[in-house]
């Protein structure tokens, strides 16, 4: 049985319109102006501490560790009370997750997310069914792109790294499947920084299986992340 483990924030669900609220609810609480939403959607990835930090930074604020904290957990206590207000499953998520647990694959989640938000969303989105494992940032005390929560995802899920495979959106989740030694197919709708050509991103979930079933039948790639090539742009 293969597993497949798939990012959250930007490969799932977008949850951008929420994660960036949330910042700017916290900002206008501190006196700062709100952040771009295109701005802010490349901070998401990183866990929403990190994306807290680099706001600031992209504002000139360079905060105390402890100013931080308190920001984060401001952050935490509204996001999780308003964490699907609009964050929805990409176009077609949830039928390519069906046909993937029809043909056997057992589906798990690796996410810098806290995984009690994970948890919290993939319910609210009635997806938490089709996931055998969640591993969050505070999970086993580690986070991408360190390939210790990948591999240990895997192996809560009941699955085997070597007949694994990583669905991501970011090169921090390509750095985290090649660290784990773990083919990695990544979608170019999502939050990353860099363009969908660097990563050999995939196009959208209707193109997923198609990927996997050539990942499946190449060579275990140890160095390099392999998609199906891309065939549209991005979902609205």
């Amino acid at each position: 049985m293969r597993t497949i483990v798939f990012d959250l924030d930007g490969t799932l669900v977008d949850t951008a319109p929420d994660l960036i609220s949330t910042l700017n609810l916290v900002f206008a609480g501190e006196g700062l102006p709100p952040v771009a939403y295109d701005d802010a959607r490349r901070m998401i990835g990183g866990g929403a501490r990190h994306m807290i930090e680099r706001a600031l930074i992209a504002e000139g604020r360079n905060v105390p560790s402890a100013e931080l904290d308190r920001m984060f957990r401001i952050f935490i206590d509204h996001y999780g009370a308003h964490i699907a207000d609009r964050s929805r499953p990409f176009p077609h998520l949830e039928n390519v997750l069906q046909q993937l647990a029809g043909e056997g694959c057992r589906l798990a989640v690796c996410t810098n997310k806290l995984e009690w938000l994970s948890r919290r969303l993939l319910e609210i989105l009635n997806l938490s069914r089709y996931f055998a494992a969640i591993g969050g940032r505070d999970t086993f005390g580690v986070q991408k792109p360190d390939p210790q929560i990948l591999r240990l995802t895997i192996r809560r899920a009941g699955g085997e790294v070597p007949r694994a495979i990583m669905i991501g959106d970011s090169m921090t989740d390509v750095r985290t499947a090649r660290a784990a030694n773990v083919p990695v197919i990544a979608v170019d709708f999502g939050y990353s920084e860099v363009a969908p050509e660097a990563l050999n991103a995939d196009s959208s979930f209707t193109e997923l299986p198609h990927a996997i079933t050539t990942v499946l039948t190449q060579p275990p790639p140890a160095t390099a992340a392999a998609a199906a090539p891309p065939v549209g742009g991005n979902p609205p």
